[in-house]
């Protein structure tokens, strides 16, 4: 459990700590100097006497007081799991007790204590006087229901009781959900001698075990670094692995403190979640008299990070002091953010506690993003649970699992789990609501029977075709399934590139059947590179026209198809190319031009103009010079 301090100047929050933990947090100079905390400082209490490991250690974060350093105490304050509200007796609640506690409000911190500091330099009346303002001060808030604990740090009075809450409220906590991907906010990144480059900060997801490869995030540009973890400690102890939940301190190779700013993140290396505008849930504050007007520039806290952001309320007219209402937000860079991070906004000046915000979406829409359909999706996104979250969202269109693993850090697995708790349906990496997906097939199938009605001596309706009239929206892989799904119900046929319905046939008549045995013999003797129709009309002294027609209704049929200008194979002699191109696959890891050239005979040109009719057809996908299999072989008869 990580536990962090709020309260006014002076009111004791550091002799707190030191008298719990019997460690000052106060390091810098200037802080002795002054008797102030000017940065966070840190402190750990083991949960049980002779343990010492890192998941029975309780971590404190002591936050600046001062007025000057509010963004340091709402970088404390991002990720910990219990507060404690410091009030003195001799004072009460303070400015920065109200902004401090309005913060820990904002930003969604329910879990807490009153501690009510100096009770030893007061008498009876002032402490009962100081006690009725607290609660005042908290009415309302979830800190009212919070206990209060009356301590003096200087003579040790009612510390043993805090003691014992605090350590029976760590037993109690449940550990964090990790989520898949690890994700640490960045307070501090300095350098050791003999050690290297060391970051410290609290782990918001996931875990990190010494020796994997992490991502830094930095605030500004595209860039993302690279590094091995080559050490880490975790609440203060040296660990294999830290987890969510923890304070941890990590040794980092491959890169130098100058590339870290503070408020990078540290994750895993495959998560690149980076976002310049998303949807969050606004809470405004109530201290103020601001509303948040359209485009209003505003410092933008998250994690350890402040950046200037504008905010576009979706619902203006609920955008005022006390209110809730859903906001864009648009940063100048992309921030490494996910669903769910909580946010803090101050004004431009960054002297009044403007709002906080919790994340809804990092990929919104670029239209309708005010339609009363869009802000019932945050409404759901917001108080519904991920399944129900999941279900609307693909309502309004199908949605990509990767974008949603990187927006949600969630795995592939648990977001497919979701998807079928939710009824939904899952396909080439995408996720469809049952109702679009039926809406597609309907489409598909009405297609098709109204190309048989129109052009019933053609096999079929040709792969890419079907897609761009009944499908435009998905792209290759996911039609694919979605005829590969009508296939298996029986419902379609694939002939070659073409689609058709179970029992739709084409015949020539007695004149055209009797050409094509003419023909026929002469595209078999070279299957991989027969002659094209001005060729085999020279051969047979048949006019041209007249060979191009009957070869176009042989390929209706399905026996031939026609791969480049005027140049029919047979198709059994594609279905045996397409063999040629997975092995070569197989082998190679991908067909280049000259491989396959080789393999089939015949001049370079030929061989291109195959692979190009394979990439168009779908069976394969060109990158760069390669060309790659999409799915399974689809020129075998039927």
């Amino acid at each position: 459990m990580i536990i962090g301090t709020a309260g006014h100047i002076d009111h004791g929050k550091t002799s707190l700590i030191r008298r719990l933990t019997g460690k000052d947090t106060d390091r810098l100079p200037e802080e002795k100097r002054r008797g102030i905390s000017i940065e966070l400082g840190y402190a750990y209490l083991a949960v049980a006497a002779g343990e010492t490991s890192a998941e029975n250690t309780i971590g404190f974060i002591d936050v600046p007081g001062h007025e000057r350093f509010v963004h340091a105490m709402v970088s404390g304050a991002s990720g910990i799991d219990f507060a404690l509200l410091v009030i003195a007796a001799d004072d009460g609640p303070m400015p920065q007790t109200r902004e401090h506690l309005e913060i820990l409000r904002l930003m969604g911190i329910s879990r807490g204590a009153i501690v009510v500091t100096k009770i030893d330099v007061v008498e009876q009346a002032q402490g009962d006087l100081a006690v009725a303002a607290i609660a005042e001060a908290v009415a309302g808030q979830p800190a009212e229901k919070w206990p209060l604990f009356p301590v003096s740090s200087m003579t040790g009075e009612g510390i043993e009781g805090l003691r014992e809450f605090l350590l029976a409220q760590a037993a109690e906590m449940a550990h964090r959900q990790a989520g898949s991907n690890f994700r640490l906010a960045v307070d501090r990144a300095f350098s050791l001698s003999g050690v290297g480059t060391i970051v410290t900060g609290t782990a918001h997801a996931g875990a990190v075990v010494v020796g994997q490869a992490v991502s830094i995030a930095p605030l500004s540009g595209s860039s993302r670094l690279q590094a091995r973890v080559r050490s880490v400690h975790a609440q203060d102890q040296i660990a294999q692995q830290g987890s969510a939940g923890q304070r941890l301190a990590l040794n980092l190779v491959g890169v130098s403190v100058e590339e870290i700013p503070r408020g990078s993140w540290i994750t895993s290396a495959d998560l690149d979640h980076g976002a310049q505008r998303f949807d969050v849930a606004l809470t405004i504050s109530a201290l103020h008299d601001r509303s948040i007007g359209q485009g209003l520039e505003v410092h933008l806290h998250h994690g350890a990070a402040d950046v200037m952001a504008r905010i576009y309320p979706l619902d203006v007219e609920r955008a005022q002091p006390g209110a809730e209402c859903f906001a864009s937000v648009v940063v100048s860079d992309g921030l490494s953010i996910c669903r769910g991070d909580r946010l803090i906004l101050r004004d431009s000046q960054a002297q009044t506690t403007l709002a906080g915000a919790q994340v809804l979406d990092v990929h919104p829409p670029h239209r309708g993003r005010r339609s009363a359909l869009r802000l019932a999706c945050l409404e759901s996104l917001r108080t519904l649970d991920d399944a129900q979250c999941l279900n609307v969202m693909a309502g309004a269109g199908p949605i990509a699992i990767d974008r949603l693993r990187q927006g949600w850090n969630a795995t592939g697995q648990a977001l497919a789990q979701l998807a079928d708790q939710a009824g939904l349906r899952v396909a080439a990496g995408m996720v469809f609501h049952p109702d679009q997906w039926a809406g597609y097939q309907d489409r598909l199938i009405l297609a098709i029977d109204e190309n048989h009605l129109r052009e019933p001596e053609m096999q079929g309706l040709e792969v890419n075709r079907a897609r761009r009239v009944a499908a435009p929206q998905l792209d290759s892989d996911a039609f694919d399934a979605l005829v590969d799904q009508l296939m298996a119900q029986q419902r379609l046929e694939r002939r070659g590139a073409f689609l058709a319905r179970p029992g739709h046939t084409v015949e020539l008549s007695k004149a055209e059947e009797n050409l094509w045995k003419s023909i026929a013999p002469l595209l078999a003797e070279s299957p991989y590179n027969p002659p094209r129709v001005r060729d085999i009309a020279k051969l047979t002294h048949i006019p041209e026209a007249e060979i191009r027609a009957n070869l176009r209704r042989v390929a209706r049929i399905g026996e031939v198809t026609l791969v480049a200008l005027d140049h029919f194979f047979l198709t059994v002699h594609v279905s045996e190319m397409a063999k040629i191109v997975g092995e070569l696959q197989h082998q190679h890891g991908a067909v280049r031009a000259a491989d396959f050239r080789d393999q089939i005979g015949g001049g370079r040109k030929v061989a291109i103009q195959i692979l190009e009719f394979f990439d168009r057809v779908g069976y394969t996908r060109r990158v760069r010079d390669d060309h790659l299999i999409r799915r399974d072989n689809p020129f075998v008869m039927h």
